[in-house]
């Protein structure tokens, strides 16, 4: 299964996501687009950066209804990403709908993955606030299989438990991994993390990484930097 870094372009709006382009315009990316730009710039952005000839990660944790979740995933395949989300919170008939949505009327559709628990949340949060009595590693494995057999391509887990959500739904289910930080990065609010070296052994099959490579005083040598840890290049 091929692996690749996606860089989370977690911009405020066009001006600067295109700047930050600039530096890579001779390279095709693998990009991430969050709810930040997306509900400042809307689809026009999403369009705009496909047509540069980028892969996009649609980031938008659909949880809703399975219908109203099925009729946005109509919507959102007409954008021709290459990967999008729910919360597998939202149970596996909300996922079903979402599948049925995105694959209604196509032999192509984006892969479609589920986000498990947040890389931000710690054991205490999931306790105390969500009240989920369960370990962290137990609730992201119950999560994950049910986004396997709802037939989701894979989930969204912190590199902690990429290897094994593999162990659990087999080695072709995708492990999306954030909470990605060099050895000499701040953690910022991220409690779940590894390093990109780290994460290749773990099982990640792609990582996500925002601040250390667009926060970086050279973000291009920072991507380079990633792609070498992970993907030994």
């Amino acid at each position: 299964m091929a692996k690749d870094v996606i860089i989370a372009c977690d911009f405020p709006g066009r001006e600067e996501t295109l700047g930050f382009l600039e530096d890579f315009k001779d390279e095709k990316l693998f990009l991430k687009i969050g709810m930040e730009l997306f509900y400042s710039q809307g689809p026009d952005i999403v369009r705009e950066i496909k047509d540069m000839g980028h892969r996009i990660f649609l980031d938008l944790k659909l949880h809703d209804i399975p219908n109203t979740v099925k009729s946005a995933m109509k919507v959102l395949k007409g954008l021709s990403v290459d990967m999008v989300n729910v919360h597998a919170a939202g149970t596996s008939e909300m996922m079903k709908a979402a599948l049925e949505g995105l694959s209604e009327g196509t032999e192509e559709r984006p892969l479609l993955i589920a986000v498990t628990q947040l890389t931000s949340t710690g054991k205490e949060s999931l306790m105390s606030e969500l009240l989920i009595n369960s370990s962290m590693e137990e609730t992201v494995m119950h999560y994950a299989l049910n986004a396997r057999n709802s037939g989701l391509d894979g989930v969204v887990c912190s590199p902690l438990e990429a290897k094994d959500v593999h162990k659990v739904c087999g080695d072709d289910f995708l492990t999306v991994t954030p909470g990605i930080r060099f050895k000499d990065s701040s953690a910022d609010d991220q409690k779940r993390i590894m390093t990109p070296e780290m994460a290749s052994k773990a099982g990640s099959d792609y990582i996500v990484v925002g601040r250390p490579v667009t926060r970086a005083d050279d973000p291009k040598e920072a991507y380079r930097r990633c792609r070498k840890e992970f993907l030994g290049e």
